[in-house]
């Protein structure tokens, strides 16, 4: 049986999906001034949120709360960057090393072991990662260097989320991301500003909205599973991104990329089965 982290992980990695399909049909917009937009929703959606709840608004591990809030800052910008600047299957694939930084980072962080089997999924699915993106010319180094920091940076932030797990509510925790990421995100974009004209207001306040659910979705995925169960379920999203960009963006690549998805599924789908079993021996 499928267990509820499990589940809302593929929920909010579908919703991401979608989510990133929105932040490229708004090229004219600066990636920044897309996460002031999202940032507003989501600040305005979980305050309302933790007031209806009676939940208070700063959290108890205010440190804890507002690291997490910087390294998803960061996480994002970065991303977004990626997004617009090269073929989504390219930015979603560089994105996926999170999960291999997350599991990484949980050994120090929140002192949480990982088997050798399991290394050897991540490996395969990190083998898939590499074969899908290849050597693509559109991909330049610092785009790349982009893609790997906010993959770092996330793999922070989801340890952060994880270390918060018994103390924090989930939506203290989502209120945390808009709090610190407004101030960097609204004095950039105070200098840089595009207006949106006609259907990219409604876009925009899409990706708010969605951006909201999956996170809040995630949030409870990784308050709900060890990191190492959930983490590896991202990669579901390569499928996603492959198949909107295609459809959408007609972003073509060779036969090696769908090679490469087999191997990321294979991680993903041995890694799941792998904890599954040994929770039922415990």
């Amino acid at each position: 049986m499928v267990s509820k982290g499990v589940k809302y992980m593929l929920l909010s990695t579908f919703i991401f999906a979608v989510m990133n399909v929105l932040i490229k049909y708004v090229p004219n917009i600066p990636a920044i001034e897309i996460i002031l937009f999202r940032s507003i929703v989501s600040f305005l959606m979980s305050g309302i949120a933790l007031k209806s709840q009676k939940v208070p608004l700063f959290g108890n591990n205010k440190k804890i709360l507002l690291f997490r809030g910087l390294a998803g800052a960061l996480a994002l910008m970065m991303f977004f960057t990626t997004l617009q600047e090269i073929p989504l299957a390219s930015a979603v694939t560089l994105m996926f090393l999170g999960p291999i930084f997350t599991a990484i980072l949980g050994m120090w962080i929140v002192k949480e072991k990982v088997a050798w089997v399991q290394w050897l999924f991540f490996g395969l699915s990190f083998a898939g990662i590499l074969m899908i993106k290849g050597f693509d010319p559109r991909v330049s180094p610092e785009m790349t260097l982009l893609g790997v920091g906010a993959a770092f940076f996330s793999g922070i932030a989801y340890n952060m989320i994880r270390k918060l797990k018994t103390s924090e509510h989930p939506l203290v925790i989502i209120f945390y991301f808009p709090l610190v990421t407004l101030p960097i995100v609204g004095i950039y974009s105070a200098f840089h500003w595009v207006w949106p004209v006609g259907i990219e207001w409604v876009v925009l306040l899409a990706i708010g909205v969605l951006t909201q659910l999956a996170q809040y979705f995630m949030t409870k995925s990784y308050q709900s599973e060890e990191l190492s169960k959930v983490a590896n379920l991202n990669f579901i999203g390569i499928i996603y991104a492959l198949g909107f960009g295609y459809v959408l963006f007609e972003e073509t690549f060779n036969l090696l990329t769908y090679l490469g998805m087999t191997l990321v599924m294979v991680g993903v789908v041995l890694n799941v089965v792998y904890k599954q079993r040994k929770q039922k021996v415990v």
